[in-house]
């Protein structure tokens, strides 16, 4: 007899004991509702369960972009698709390609008015934090579309599961992975407007229990302005190995290297603004999957090498820098995860984290009387530890009730308990309401305590509250979709910069409320098997506006497939974006894009793509014109 052994020998089950974490994006024990519901199972999610989950399960909001909206949107970046897929999501931009660090940088990425580049928003890969040690923000050019599976994104505060910098959402980039056994090849290249060149190749093989993924790109572009040039190259590989039906093995690394120029503001051109910057990661899990347990063990290591020259600008009377900005930074963690099934409708999930990061960074003295000499401004690693709970009970086919905590101590700062809670009612008519509260909070970075004049070692953590409804249905046998959220968030300790009450000079202080709320709407109809049409909205009030937090965004797109054809178009409005608070100046625009691709043979597909093609004149980051219309067209070979 062909009988699959129990997962619970004793070497099993002490492993089992020990691997209390699932790096997410791998197949684990799924959840379904209960048998009686009589419409259709849609997608699984990872982000907000730390193990495959039927959404609907969740007292929270995870939205999904999949792979084929991934390829079908020709960006090399994974951010502005993101920004045109989720309501309530921004990014900040300010050119054809590329985001840069430091001065003028764009990439900033805000969710319901919290930043991510101030800390509030975290990017995973794999369920790993992705953030730079010393300055504690993601870096916007790592977040690249060859890498992705799919992308999940939890609109609200994830600090349970996630810990310090998912204060406003978590988004989960889930890796590329090959499920049937082949060798599947994948070539993309395009050209366009400036100059700008895409390119990327992703292999990807199953045999058997191993698999493998190796991806690499290369994109560069002169930029719409002189001096705004942009070079990036960077590569992945993913390796897995199946040990047994309830056992396996993954490994993957990936590593990015950018060249950028800033021109400055078009006031006070700038000259010499450059930054080579490296950024790498590795991890390798144990993962197992039980009848009623699933888990792994999850080691993590992420690093960044920075060379920074901030420029000068000529027409203020100052010369070229003395001096460069270096920066070595890394994380490392050690995550252990187990989720359980004692008994029906349950499932408890246990947890332990464990991240050291930090960095060192200095100046570099070239030219002056101090040349051949550096300076250090930081010198610091810090540990962060923590054990979480998350349970979830079905109470029949018409209630899910979720409820979490997070003991989370800072190796400086202390202890910080993270609750959160909700219901997820199953009502008629394929309805969904969810009813949560939860808490989301942020550790001051190296930065902020450490750091040039305004530093305060004393600081102590940001906190937020998000209370949220959300309504979700679905019709005509699937084909339309819509949700709406209501959400309302409050929060305390934000960091600011203000005067020292002491002395003379400034002190970052936790002295900042914010008191935001808003709603977003997101709809889909497919029409019939050639035409669908989608759009999404999203109104946030702040009574504290923030800079790159639109009050208003608005989505609509169609797309046409027919034989070798497939066309989509979409408008993108936004009003109430403020590129600066002082003094108040606001933006309101109107983007139209347009993608199509041609399949001439089987394994060859023709594309072009265009933005902003009604050469809208408008700025994101505050003195920094985006370009009008751009054309890029290339082609894609599988094979």
């Amino acid at each position: 007899m062909n009988m699959k052994r129990p997962c619970f020998t004793l070497s099993a089950l002490l492993l089992c004991a020990v691997s209390l974490r699932v790096a997410p994006g791998h197949a684990q024990t799924t959840d379904s509702l209960r048998a009686e519901r009589t419409y259709e199972i849609g997608e699984v999610v990872v982000t907000g369960s730390r193990h495959e989950t039927d959404p609907r399960h969740l007292s929270q909001t995870v939205s999904v972009v999949d792979h084929a909206r991934i390829g079908e949107s020709l960006q090399p970046s994974l951010l502005p698709l993101l920004a045109e897929q989720i309501p309530g999501l921004f990014v900040t931009s300010r050119g054809v390609m590329g985001y840069g660090v430091s001065d003028g940088a764009a990439g900033g990425i805000s969710l319901r008015g919290l930043s991510g580049s101030s800390g509030q928003l975290m990017v995973l890969i794999d369920g790993h934090p992705q953030y730079a040690g010393i300055f504690g923000h993601p870096i916007a050019d790592a977040c690249q579309s060859f890498l992705a599976e799919r992308v999940e994104v939890l609109r609200g505060p994830a600090s349970v599961l996630y810990g310090s910098n998912a204060m406003g959402g978590v988004i989960n980039i889930v890796t590329r992975k090959m499920t049937e056994d082949g060798v599947n090849t994948h070539i993309r290249a395009g050209y366009g407007s400036y100059n700008t060149l895409e390119s990327e190749l992703t292999n990807r093989i199953r045999k058997g229990r191993f698999t493998s993924v190796v991806s690499g790109s290369y994109n560069r572009t002169d930029g719409h302005r002189a001096d705004m040039g942009f070079e990036q190259y960077g590569g992945a590989v993913k390796l897995g190995y199946e040990l047994s039906d309830r056992w396996r093995l993954r490994g993957d690394a990936d590593l990015t290297h950018f060249n950028a120029s800033y021109p400055g503001p078009v006031s006070a051109p700038l000259l010499d603004g450059d930054q080579r910057i490296t950024r790498g990661m590795a991890s390798f899990a144990v993962e197992n999957d039980c009848e009623r347990s699933s888990g792994a063990l999850s080691l993590f290591y992420n690093w960044g090498d920075h060379w920074i020259n901030d420029g000068y600008t000529p027409s203020l009377g100052e010369g070229p820098q003395e001096s460069r900005f270096l920066s070595f930074d890394d994380m490392m963690g050690l995550s252990l995860y187990q989720s359980l099934r004692p008994f029906k409708g349950n499932r408890v999930t246990v947890g332990f984290d464990w991240f050291r990061y930090g960095g060192h960074a200095w100046n570099e003295y070239v030219e002056g009387a101090q040349a051949g000499t550096t300076s250090d401004l930081v010198d610091k690693h810090e540990n962060e530890m923590a054990g979480y709970v998350d349970v979830r009970q079905d109470l029949g086919s018409w209630l899910t009730v979720n409820a979490g905590l997070r003991v989370d101590h800072h190796s400086r700062v202390g202890t910080e308990w993270v609750p959160q809670a909700g219901l997820a009612f199953h009502l008629p008519r394929a309805m969904e309401l969810k009813v949560s509260a939860s808490k989301g909070f942020r550790y001051p970075i190296l930065r902020e305590m450490y750091m040039f004049p305004p530093q305060n070692p004393d600081l102590q953590p940001e906190s937020v509250w998000n209370y949220e409804i959300a309504l979700s249905q679905r019709l005509l046998e699937g084909r339309l979709t819509y949700g709406v959220n209501l959400f309302y968030l409050k929060g305390r300790n934000l960091i600011l910069r203000l005067p020292n009450p002491s002395g003379s000079g400034m002190l970052n202080q936790n002295s900042g409320k914010i008191a935001n709320s808003g709603v977003e709407v997101q709809a889909a109809f497919r029409i019939d098997d050639n035409w669908s049409v989608e759009g999404n909205y999203s109104y946030l009030h702040m009574k504290n506006p923030v800079v790159a937090a639109p009050e208003h965004k608005l989505y609509g797109g169609a797309r046409f497939h027919r034989s070798r054809w497939t066309v989509s178009t979409g408008l993108q409005y936004l009003a109430g974006l403020y590129t600066s608070t002082s003094p108040v100046v606001t933006e309101e625009f109107v983007l139209w894009e347009l993608r199509g691709t041609y399949r001439a043979v089987r394994w060859l597909d023709i594309w072009v793509r265009g933005e902003n093609l009604l050469a809208w004149r408008y700025e994101i980051n505050a003195g920094y014109p985006m370009p009008r219309a751009t054309v890029m067209a290339g082609f894609d070979v599988n094979f």
